[in-house]
């Protein structure tokens, strides 16, 4: 069995996609599966990927289902996935041509089951770093300390454990949404694990006009239950008082949106949810006006 996953999640995204194809088929080491999760296309994707598998320049696994969205895309991943370690590599973006041998050769030199697995570093197309460095002198560290503790900012990639992940549960589905936060499995997973962190290019980002990066705001207002939920949990698990209470606006806007009249009952951390109120109605007014013509 191969050591790394690959998975690309995908929605319509036949044009860009031979990006990702071209840079695993360029990779040093082969120790790899390709899995694409085609999460409901309506393009050719499908006659794309079949094209691709034929050439069997590398391991292909292609996966269609009913669009759930990202987050959706990432649970039957999981579910799928058999190999130790798994990386997500987004439909427009792709990787260096020696990302799969740095993970390999790192995880077999400092790996073990004490750890998640591994972050590492995004870059742009122009090579420049996404954010910042991991410190030199951070060896291991949780995402939250990552981001709070060492200050740490931009887009980092991570590499786990299949093992790992599959003990969490899935990201939740709502009825007419199709987005949840991937930081909410990241942020249960921090509670027990921590990563090493591999200071290496391992993804090249091109931030698409069609992805979520580049719609946040259009994505909060459509898929307001998917954000609660996440804006909950990380309130829940939050260290200091200044994140649970900025977490807690977000959940009072977000409440706001779906009309949940009992978001101070649901909510773990009920004092400070009521102090955000005034702050919550302002950022939900706020988006509103943001994507009035966007909705």
């Amino acid at each position: 069995m191969k050591t790394l996953t690959v998975f690309t999640p995908s929605y319509n995204r036949a044009y860009c996609l031979g990006n990702c194809y071209d840079s695993l088929v360029r990779q040093t080491n082969n120790d790899f599966i390709w899995l694409i999760i085609d999460d409901g296309s309506s393009d050719d994707t499908k006659k794309v990927v079949e094209g691709w598998v034929a050439e069997g320049k590398i391991q292909i696994q292609y996966h269609y289902q009913k669009n759930q969205g990202m987050h959706g895309a990432h649970n039957t991943a999981y579910d799928l996935i058999e190999t130790e370690l798994n990386v997500c590599i987004d439909s427009d973006d792709y990787m260096p041509d020696d990302a799969v041998e740095k993970i390999i050769s790192f995880w077999k030199t400092n790996g073990s089951d004490q750890y998640a697995g591994m972050v590492g570093l995004d870059a742009d197309v122009n090579g420049k770093i996404i954010g910042t460095k991991i410190p030199d002198t951070l060896k291991k560290t949780t995402m939250y300390d990552l981001y709070n503790i060492h200050h740490a900012q931009g887009d980092k990639k991570l590499v786990y454990r299949t093992e790992v992940v599959k003990k969490y549960p899935k990201y939740p589905l709502f009825e007419g949404e199709r987005f949840v936060p991937l930081g909410y499995l990241y942020q249960l997973i921090d509670q027990d694990y921590q990563l090493l962190t591999l200071n290496e290019v391992l993804c090249i980002v091109e931030y698409m006009p069609d992805g979520s990066s580049m719609n946040m705001l259009k994505q909060y207002r459509r898929h307001p239950n998917g954000f609660a939920f996440s804006r909950k949990n990380r309130m829940r698990l939050a260290k200091t008082f200044k994140d649970k209470f900025k977490n807690a606006i977000h959940y009072v806007s977000s409440s706001i949106f779906i009309k949940n009249g009992k978001f101070i009952q649901e909510s773990p951390r009920k004092l400070i949810t009521i102090m955000a109120i005034p702050f919550g109605v302002a950022l939900n007014l706020y988006i509103r006006l943001k994507t009035k013509n966007q909705v």
